[in-house]
């Protein structure tokens, strides 16, 4: 059985579109850092896709894909630090609560 690139993108597409719900209608930061995650393995899915069915086959999208997992690492290790921080001020990790730099 042969798995086709639409398949992949159509995978990627529900991803997205989960991660893209999540950050924009919940109120939870933790569950909007976890949103732009699957939004991230989202765009990770379409690079190794596109690098493997592509019209030049290569691994520039698998580098890619190594390079955006790196970065998103570094976005959950800053934004927990962050989130942490606001928690000690705050007591709350609701995100219309934090509003800090409005006033």
């Amino acid at each position: 059985m042969s798995v086709n690139i639409t398949s992949y993108l159509l995978v990627a597409l529900i991803l997205f579109c989960v991660g893209l719900y999540g950050a924009l209608t919940k109120r939870n930061a933790v569950i909007v850092l976890l949103s732009i995650e699957l939004m991230l393995n989202a765009v990770n899915i379409n690079l190794v896709a596109f690098a493997k069915y592509g019209l030049f086959p290569a691994v520039t999208g698998q580098i890619f894909t190594l390079f955006t997992m790196t970065v998103a690492a570094a976005e959950v290790a800053v934004g927990l630090a962050i989130l942490i921080a606001l928690y000690r001020n705050k007591e709350t990790v609701n995100v219309d609560e934090m509003d800090s730099m409005k006033r």
